[in-house]
């Protein structure tokens, strides 16, 4: 796929679904991505008065999780290309009155910010939906600070063959009807298997954190390697 055609179907989808995005995250995976998120958390092990950047941040789960955990001395900032998603981040930091985040429009691929910013910098099922997956590692290893640690929780490719037959009929054919009977979307959810089903296996995105200059890489499978965690650190 043409990496602009991507990027314009991508925003497209998200600007569409934005409002049911968390409802329906949470029915697709039958809640078991904040399950997956804790855990990521608990290995980043973000101290209190640290900074972080969420990227392709979405509606801001991550980014508020990530705010509880840095405190009132830390700062956290969430970036996204989809204003409609960054509306329902906003009014999350406004309902809990939370001060230490701050929600940003702008693209992964060249992301605001200068070198060496962050102790984290973390991106959510969100990699799958960049133009350039390597550009976007390079561009969060850039931002991170020596010592700090960039974090990707993604969709992955099951090894288990019951799992992976398992795991394409449900993306393929069920999350779609889902997306139809929940949130009248059946072809933007449709897009979410395609993603889905190009992303880079565990073994392959290893190689690319390592190839944008990351060190002592941890991957982490989830539920039958449906999902997986890399954790990357910048020396």
């Amino acid at each position: 796929m043409d990496p602009q055609t991507k990027e314009e179907r991508v925003h497209h989808v998200f600007e569409k679904i934005y409002e049911r995005y968390d409802s329906m995250n949470s029915i697709i995976s039958f809640q078991q991505h904040r399950l997956w998120r804790r855990d990521v958390m608990k290995r980043m092990n973000v101290q209190p008065g640290d900074t972080a950047l969420d990227v392709c941040c979405g509606t801001g789960d991550w980014t508020m999780a990530l705010a509880e955990a840095v405190g009132g001395n830390g700062k956290v900032t969430g970036l996204d290309f989809s204003e409609n998603m960054l509306s329902v981040g906003i009014k999350k930091k406004l309902a809990g009155r939370v001060r230490q985040v701050e929600f940003q429009h702008g693209n992964a691929m060249a992301l605001p910010f200068e070198d060496d910013q962050f102790d984290f910098v973390t991106i959510g099922f969100g990699l799958r939906n960049v133009p350039d997956y390597q550009q976007v590692l390079r561009e969060m290893f850039r931002v991170v600070k020596p010592g700090g640690k960039v974090v990707c929780l993604e969709t992955s490719q099951p090894t288990n063959p019951f799992f992976k037959r398992m795991y394409y009929l449900y993306f393929g054919n069920i999350m779609p009807l889902f997306g139809r009977i929940f949130a009248r979307s059946y072809q933007e959810y449709s897009w979410l298997h395609e993603s889905a089903k190009d992303f880079p296996g565990k073994k392959e995105l290893k190689m690319m954190f390592e190839e944008a200059g990351l060190s002592n890489v941890i991957v982490k499978s989830y539920t039958g390697g449906v999902a997986a965690m890399h954790m990357g650190e910048k020396l």
